[in-house]
C-alpha cells in the first residue's frame, strides 16, 4: 500500500482505545475504513464523531457475523487491502488450576479464533489480487509472561503463531502478516488498574504507576497512537519487505508481576 493510494481497511475492535487510534490513523491517511465492535453504543459514538468512518456491530468469534461484516465493508469500499485484528479480551485472573473451561474457551475463541475467521474472510480476495496486509495485535506480555493470566498470554502466543505461519503460507501471494506487541498502555483500563492497586495498598496512584514503569526501559506508558503509527507503517510500502515479525511497541517491557 502506498501512502497516496486509497486502500480499504478493516479494523476490529475499532470503537475505542488502540483500535480507534488505528482506524483514525488510516482515515487521516485518506483510506476507506470500516470498523466493528460488539458494543453498539461505542460504535455509534465513534461513527458520529468521525465523518467518513463506517462500521457496525459484530462478534468476531461468530463466523457468520464476520462474513457479514466483510461483505458489508466490501460493498461500499471495495476489496479489503488491510486487515487489523485488534479485538482481544483479557480473561480471568486465576491460577492455572482454577481456570474454568468456559473462561479458557471464551478467551481463545475471541483472541485467536476471531482473528482466524477475519483472516479467512479476506484472504481469498487478497490472493486473487496478489496483495494484502494483515496486522494482528498481540501483547508484550508474551515476552514477559504473566502469572495468573494464562488464558490471555497463551491465546496471544497462539495469535503470534497464527501470524508467523500466515506470513510463510501467504508470502508467495505477496500478502504480508505481522504482529504488534503493545506494552503498558496509557488508557482508562490501565488507570483503573492503578487506582485499584492504590486503594488496596493504601499507596498513591503515582507510586503504583512508578512501580509499573520501573519494568519499562523507557519509563513510559505506550500511547494508543504509538501502536497506530506502527500499524500504519506495516501497511505502507516502506514495510514492503517486512513480514513474519513480532514488533514490540512497549518502551521495552522488561518484566511484569
Amino acid at each position: 500500500m502506498g501512502d497516496a493510494v486509497p486502500t480499504s481497511v478493516i479494523v476490529t475492535g475499532g470503537a475505542d482505545g488502540i483500535g480507534a487510534a488505528i482506524a483514525l490513523r488510516f482515515l487521516r491517511g485518506g483510506h476507506k475504513v470500516h470498523i466493528c465492535d460488539v458494543r453498539a453504543d461505542a460504535i455509534e459514538r465513534m461513527l458520529a464523531d468521525n465523518v467518513g468512518l463506517r462500521g457496525g456491530v459484530a462478534d468476531v468469534a461468530d463466523k457468520e457475523a464476520v462474513d457479514a461484516l466483510v461483505e458489508e465493508a466490501v460493498a461500499w469500499m471495495g476489496p479489503v487491502g488491510v486487515l487489523v485484528n485488534n479485538v482481544g479480551v483479557g480473561g480471568p485472573r486465576a491460577g492455572i488450576e482454577d481456570i474454568s473451561a468456559t473462561d479458557w474457551e471464551n478467551v481463545c475463541r475471541i483472541n485467536v479464533t476471531g482473528a482466524l475467521y477475519c483472516m479467512q474472510a479476506v484472504i481469498p480476495a487478497m490472493k486473487a489480487r496478489r496483495s494484502g496486509v494483515i496486522v494482528n495485535v498481540s501483547t508484550a506480555s508474551t515476552r514477559t509472561c504473566l502469572p495468573n493470566r494464562t488464558p490471555y498470554v497463551a491465546s496471544k502466543y497462539a495469535l503470534e503463531g497464527l501470524t508467523l505461519n500466515a506470513a510463510r503460507e501467504l508470502g508467495p501471494w505477496n500478502i504480508r502478516c505481522n504482529a504488534i506487541l503493545p506494552g503498558i498502555m496509557n488508557n482508562a483500563r490501565m488507570d483503573a488498574i492503578i487506582a485499584q492497586r492504590a486503594e488496596e495498598s493504601g499507596r498513591s496512584a503515582r507510586d503504583i504507576e512508578e512501580d509499573f514503569l520501573r519494568c519499562v526501559s523507557l519509563r513510559c506508558r505506550t500511547e494508543p497512537e504509538d501502536v497506530a503509527e506502527t500499524a500504519w507503517f506495516l501497511a505502507t510500502d516502506a514495510a514492503a519487505r517486512v513480514t513474519g515479525e513480532r514488533i514490540s511497541v512497549s518502551g521495552n517491557l522488561e518484566w511484569e508481576e
